[in-house]
């Protein structure tokens, strides 16, 4: 086995109707080490990631008894597991519609089987913002970041916030009024050899904006051009 792939081996649940290509994934998946469970309905697919308790769910959209987009969002109601969707290529539409559901990064058909079991490792690999040592929280007017609890509040209440939500609001708050382009965001939450459209940032920053209650108080700004800065106001 490659040690880089042991070293971030965990549960990935391989969810597609289309059962010699999840078999096929879950092969290559368990050969890289992974504990891996497959589903073939949606249905089914709710019912393996709350019994399971993925680390990771390959997620394709086209699913019968419920699509991949409701599966997602039901998912989300339970768990923080990284979700990777399964699209077809050049479908705009549905990469946007998963990702607003909650999934954190997509891989687009065809594709081989080697890179999705890279993509799986790679989101692994993210730094899941854990400290060494309990790190004071960071605060932004009625926004608190605490690390060590891997926990934002806004005026003292909790927000439900994703995995990679919260990875976007920790690199935002870790250099505060410092403009981070896209890429840099990408490189730091996702992983320096991503590959796809820069734009899943805007994705992800929307919902966070959201959740944060950014109707009423600004706390990411848009630096036109360049990307997003925490404000400090």
């Amino acid at each position: 086995m490659n040690p880089g792939i042991d070293a971030v081996a965990g549960r990935v649940l391989v969810v597609d109707d289309e059962k010699p290509l999840a078999q096929m994934i879950a092969t290559y998946l368990t050969r890289a080490g992974y504990d891996v469970a497959t589903a073939h309905t949606g249905p089914e697919a709710v019912e393996a990631a709350r019994a399971q308790a993925p680390d990771v769910v390959v997620l394709d959209l086209g699913l019968p008894g419920l699509d991949g987009i409701e599966v997602c969002r039901r998912i989300r109601g339970f768990s923080e597991c990284y979700v990777l969707m399964l699209t077809a290529r050049g479908d705009e539409d549905d990469k946007l519609s998963g990702l607003a559901a909650g999934a954190d990064d997509y891989i687009t058909k065809p594709f081989s089987v080697r890179e999705l079991v890279a993509r799986v490792a790679a989101v692994l690999r993210r730094p899941r913002t854990t400290v060494t040592a309990v790190e004071p929280a960071r605060v932004f007017g009625e926004l608190t970041v605490d690390l060590t609890a891997h926990e934002a509040r806004v005026g003292g209440e909790p927000v439900a916030l994703t995995r990679t939500e919260f990875d976007l609001l920790a690199a935002l708050t870790a250099r505060p009024q410092q403009a981070l382009t896209r890429r840099q965001l990408i490189d730091t939450v996702w992983d320096p050899a991503w590959v796809g459209d820069e734009r899943i940032v805007d994705v992800h920053i929307g919902h966070l904006r959201r959740k944060l209650g950014e109707d009423q108080t600004t706390f990411i700004d848009t630096v036109r051009g360049v990307g997003y800065r925490m404000v400090t106001r």
